[in-house]
């Protein structure tokens, strides 16, 4: 009896670990669906991308691009707020499905995350005091410098390159720009697309420095090992772009199509 009872919990414990198993390697979009909602993790203090108006509405760029992502899934758009610092680790750890905020997709972060297609194409710029007068043009130039960057970005990586420059990290922009703004650093690094909103929307005294690097692609991260989803995020830029939602939002926020480089002068 007793050997009886142990085979059926030997079995049983089997059955229970391939159905935990089995839930554990679902589609994300299988889940999307029957949760009726997309979790998307945004700063909420990054504009123009992502921030609370006056009535404390999240909007930007990013908020109604996710929120038309949402509508092309059926589903509804369930926003999640996080600092820069602990944004990938909150998408890691199951806090939200997507990351709809600006992300670059490099080879390191593809080693933990499956990305979208890339929506977005910008470069990193250097930011700097609107009175500013020193020539800071060079990697020489910024030697013995302090540059703002935000934690776990791909700008620190960029400043951390420059040689003796002194990188300070901050949990994200509103934070350094602050500091930039107040003289505590001498410049900061950003996506070229946020400082004409900066010196156009903002009393913050700052204003475009010198290009950096080359341009980068920005795309949607998940979690690995749902293609069904892929395809569906895939198929929603896609059909924004062809329906023409995407150049709507992009020429409200940008005054252009922020999906293709911006052309050489």
């Amino acid at each position: 009896m007793n050997l009886h009872r142990s085979s059926f919990l030997r079995v049983a414990s089997v059955a229970l670990a391939l159905v935990a198993g089995s839930a554990h390697a679902a589609d994300l979009l299988d889940e999307v669906k029957q949760r009726g909602s997309l979790r998307i993790g945004v700063e909420g203090t990054y504009p123009p991308f992502n921030f609370r108006d006056e009535q404390g509405k999240l909007t930007g760029f990013d908020v109604e691009i996710a929120e038309g992502l949402a509508a092309k899934l059926g589903v509804k758009p369930e926003f999640t707020t996080s600092e820069w610092s602990g944004i990938l680790a909150g998408l890691q750890a199951g806090k939200f499905d997507v990351i709809v905020n600006q992300v670059a997709a490099t080879d390191k972060r593809r080693e933990t995350f499956d990305f979208s297609d890339p929506y977005v194409v910008s470069s990193p710029q250097l930011i700097v005091r609107a009175n500013e007068t020193r020539r800071l043009a060079t990697p020489a130039d910024l030697k013995g410098k302090k540059i703002g960057v935000g934690q776990g970005s791909n700008y620190a990586d960029l400043a951390r390159g420059i040689e003796g420059a002194e990188v300070k990290v901050y949990p994200g922009a509103p934070e350094y720009l602050q500091d930039l703004a107040t003289g505590r650093i001498d410049a900061a690094i950003n996506d070229s697309l946020l400082i004409p909103y900066l010196a156009g929307k903002t009393k913050l005294p700052v204003k475009a420095g010198v290009a950096l690097g080359e341009a980068q692609a920005n795309a949607i991260p998940f979690r690995k090992g749902s293609p069904k989803f892929k395809a569906a995020i895939d198929k929603a830029l896609a059909d924004m772009q062809a329906d023409g939602s995407f150049a709507k939002i992009s020429q409200k926020w940008f005054g252009r199509d922020v999906s293709q480089p911006l052309a050489a002068k």
